[in-house]
C-alpha cells in the first residue's frame, strides 16, 4: 500500500496547490497554499496531522529529555566535589595530631570504652580521607546519569499553532537537523508559494 505522503494530491482542496515537501526522518511535512500536512505513520498516536496555514505561529527546533536524570547527575557532581575539596582543605590530621587518650590497665573498668574512644579518634583522623574517596566515588557515579541524559536527548522539530491548537511535534534525528526548520518557516511565509518544492 502507497504511503498518503505519496499521494497528497488526493487529500487536497479544490484549489489548493503545494509549496514544498520536506522529509523529516520518518515523517514527511507538507506545505501546500492552505495548510500545514504532516505524515507520521511510523510514529504513535495518528499517522496524519494539520493545521490551516495562519493557525501557525512559528517552527523550532527542541531538545528533550529526562530532567530528573540530570538532576541525579548534577547533585552527584555537586556533592562530589564538595567532599572532595573539603577533605582536602580540611586539616583534620593537624587538628587532633595534639589529643591522646591515656593508657589505661584496666582501673577504674573502663578500658573498654576508652578502647572504643581510641577507635573514634583514629577514624576522626581518617575522616578526610574519607572524604575525598567518597567524594570520589560520587564524581565517578556522576558519570552515569550524565551520559543516560545525553544518549536519551531528543530533537524534535515543533510547528507551534495558536489558540488551543495542539503543537505538532515530529522527532528529528541527528542527520536530517541541519536547516529543516529554517526551510519550513521559509515555506510557510506568506507569499513564498509560488514554486513547488
Amino acid at each position: 500500500m502507497s504511503r498518503w505522503s505519496d499521494r497528497v494530491e488526493e487529500l487536497l482542496y479544490e484549489g489548493e496547490s503545494v509549496v514544498d515537501r520536506i522529509e523529516v526522518g520518518t515523517a514527511t511535512v507538507v506545505v501546500t497554499s492552505h495548510r500545514v500536512l504532516a505524515f507520521t505513520p511510523r510514529q504513535d498516536g495518528a499517522n496524519f496531522q494539520q493545521a490551516d496555514r495562519p493557525n501557525v505561529t512559528g517552527v523550532s527546533m527542541t531538545t528533550d529529555s529526562d530532567s530528573a536524570v540530570l538532576g541525579y547527575a548534577l547533585r552527584a557532581t555537586a556533592y562530589g566535589l564538595a567532599l572532595v575539596v573539603t577533605g582536602v582543605l580540611l586539616p583534620i590530621d593537624r587538628l587532633l595530631s595534639g589529643v591522646t587518650i591515656p593508657e589505661t590497665t584496666g582501673q577504674l573498668g573502663i578500658g573498654g570504652v576508652l578502647g572504643l574512644f581510641q577507635r573514634l579518634l583514629s577514624l576522626l583522623r581518617n575522616l578526610d580521607d574519607l572524604m575525598q574517596a567518597f567524594g570520589a566515588l560520587l564524581l565517578l557515579f556522576a558519570i552515569v546519569p550524565f551520559g543516560v541524559y545525553l544518549w536519551s536527548r531528543e530533537q524534535s522539530l515543533v510547528i507551534e499553532l495558536a489558540a488551543d491548537d495542539e503543537s505538532i511535534t515530529l522527532p528529528v534525528p541527528e542527520s536530517d537537523s541541519e536547516g529543516v526548520a529554517d526551510r519550513l518557516e521559509g515555506a510557510l511565509v506568506p507569499g513564498s508559494d509560488s514554486t513547488d518544492g
